[in-house]
């Protein structure tokens, strides 16, 4: 099983990234998807939720409106478009999936800064 992350980088404030989170040896369409990150010196936060068929979706307050989570069945892959991006977005973010949501990625670092 291993899920992999790819798109994070550098990005001034207000702008964007999609992160992409590949995923292999499990039936991807059987999963919810999450997305976390984990700030220096915090602890490890759901960012967003997508259920199996796409049809259920949830964010974390701070990102509502600026985050948009998806995913492509077709290709195993979940996706989170970041807009607006914030200083305080600043994070590794890790995608979690899997039976009991127990599969997790190795993280991408997503550093917001002028």
């Amino acid at each position: 099983v291993q899920l992999v992350e790819s798109g994070g980088g550098l990005v001034q404030p207000g702008g964007s990234l999609r992160l992409s989170c590949a995923a292999s040896g499990f039936t991807f369409s059987n999963y919810g998807m999450r997305w976390y990150r984990q700030a220096p010196g915090k602890e490890r936060g759901l960012v967003a939720g997508i259920s199996s068929s796409g049809s259920i979706i949830d964010y974390a307050d701070s990102v509502k409106g600026r985050f948009h989570i998806s995913r492509d069945n077709a290709k195993n892959t979940a996706y989170l478009q970041m807009n607006n991006l914030k200083p305080e977005d600043t994070a590794v973010y890790y995608c979690n999936g899997g039976r009991s949501y127990a599969y997790w990625g190795q993280g991408t670092q997503v550093t917001v800064s002028s």
